[in-house]
């Protein structure tokens, strides 16, 4: 058989059929333009302008050159002046504010950098703190109120229902409050214009506002403008109106403050003489009160000549009358003394006599009633023997006060830390530390605030949300520095 060759002058015509259908050699497509970043925005999750001693985390956001956009995890965070005394930047980005002045911070990535300018300020001193169940909520010489802990019923007033480990702002941001009271997930405050707010859980009315609805920001009480003063409960609470009367030429006016209560009231604790609910402020008589104080199911309050009242759930003998069963559904008298203050905790009763004596009732199985016992007590019984006594507060189990000479103490339980001295309860006052520098004390359920003559605020206890206000959830048997 004859072999037969192709010749290459064949190929060539074949070659271009390929060429014309596209086979065959490489495409003539055109390539993509390479994705380049242009630019980089720097952003906060909380305000630019900080207070000493407090983070905020910075997102770094990158544009490239196709019109997207997307977060920077490797980004380079740094201090634009190379300084550390204004902020310092970690490298995820989070910043903490170390000293007064301006500072600029930088996120490089591939070459391109992005700024945000940054303000510190000193913190403006606390004037006033409050604590009730598992929320603090303090007020500073600016004016304005700072909420933290549990939120679930939107109790710090912040517009949210989410826990804070670190104050917040409530809601509106006015620099105008003058008063505030924590209870069970709802507090109240009183404006410098004498009219009272009210934010958080609202089941029993005991925001006063005429429904059962929860509040996330405050929401006012009626059209008053004559409120003084206010304390809250679990859900019930009792404020005082005071109004002055013109004196004559050359004399002062004589102020008569009115008791109003709503709420809560199926153990009588609203005073009105029954046990039906109120949703919106109820007046209580026509004594004139000098304070008054709710606790759990319970009030206490001193009227204008000094007499110490109560009324409510008397299961432990909180009211202090000698019963231990049953309700007192209107004010009674509590013996003959006469009182200075007085302080309620969840099922117990703290009282300073015009001699400066303390003196305790009601629930005392944990020690709170400092008397060496731990026994249910339905009469006033003293606390220790020392006629020093100038601050009290009662938490769910546990008692805190302040003497004259600034000195702190506390007794009663101690399992979370709130009475700082490891977690051993107490029967009689103990004393918190050696200073003698504080000036004021409030309890919530297991944990305790106080202030300093410096008008620095510590805490210490119970944290599990963030009640402590030191930006973590771990609980301290010592005070920490709420530092914002």
């Amino acid at each position: 058989m004859k072999n037969f060759k192709f010749s290459s002058f064949l190929l060539v015509p074949l070659l271009a059929v390929l060429a014309a259908c596209g086979g065959g050699g490489g495409s003539s497509t055109p390539s993509t333009p390479a994705v380049t970043l242009k630019s980089i925005a720097v952003t906060s999750a909380q305000p630019t302008t900080m207070v000493t001693n407090t983070t905020a985390q910075l997102t770094a956001t990158g544009t490239y050159s196709d019109g997207s956009t997307k977060a920077l995890t490797s980004a380079v965070w740094a201090i634009k002046s190379g300084a550390t005394t204004v902020a310092q930047v970690s490298s995820t980005g989070l910043v903490t504010a170390k000293g007064v002045g301006t500072e600029s911070v930088t996120a490089t990535d591939s070459s391109i950098t992005g700024t945000i300018a940054l303000s510190v300020i000193a913190p403006s001193p606390w004037t006033q703190v409050a604590a009730g169940g598992n929320q603090t909520i303090g007020l500073k010489t600016d004016g304005k109120l700072y909420s933290w802990g549990s939120n679930i019923r939107g109790q710090l007033g912040d517009g949210t229902s989410t826990d804070r480990s670190a104050p917040v702002t409530v809601s509106g941001n006015s620099t105008l409050w003058k008063q505030v009271a924590v209870g069970d997930r709802f507090a109240v405050a009183i404006r410098t214009d004498g009219t009272l707010w009210a934010w958080g859980y609202n089941l029993n009315g005991q925001l006063g506002d005429g429904t059962q609805i929860d509040r996330l920001t405050p929401v006012q009480i009626g059209t008053a403008k004559t409120w003084s003063f206010v304390s809250a409960g679990r859900a019930h609470v009792a404020a005082l109106q005071s109004v002055t009367s013109t004196g004559t030429t050359g004399s002062a006016g004589t102020t008569v403050s009115t008791l109003y209560t709503w709420g809560s009231n199926v153990n009588g604790q609203l005073g009105d003489g029954t046990t039906d609910e109120k949703r919106v402020p109820t007046k209580i008589g026509t004594a004139n009160w000098l304070t008054v104080a709710a606790g759990d199911s319970h009030t206490v309050g001193i009227q204008s000549n000094n007499t110490l009242w109560g009324w409510g759930d008397t299961s432990f003998g909180q009211v202090g009358n000698g019963a231990t069963s049953g309700n007192v559904v209107a004010p009674v008298q509590i013996g003959t003394a006469t009182w200075l203050s007085v302080a309620a905790g969840s099922f117990h009763t703290l009282a300073i006599s015009t001699d400066s004596a303390l003196f305790a009732w009601g629930r005392g199985d944990s020690g709170q009633l400092g008397n060496n016992g731990n026994s249910l007590q339905p009469t006033p019984v003293p606390v220790s023997t020392a006629k020093n006594w100038a601050r009290i507060a009662g938490g769910l189990s546990h008692s805190v006060g302040v003497q004259n000479d600034g000195t702190l103490w506390g007794w009663g339980s101690n399992a979370e830390g709130q009475l700082t001295n490891g977690n051993t309860d107490s029967l009689f006052p103990v004393q918190i530390g050696d200073l003698k520098t504080w000036k004021t004390v409030a309890a919530g359920n297991a944990h305790t605030v106080a202030l300093r003559a410096d008008s620095t605020l510590w805490t210490w206890g119970r944290n599990g949300n963030g009640q402590l206000g030191n930006g973590t959830v771990t609980n301290s048997a010592t005070p920490v520095n709420v530092a914002y």
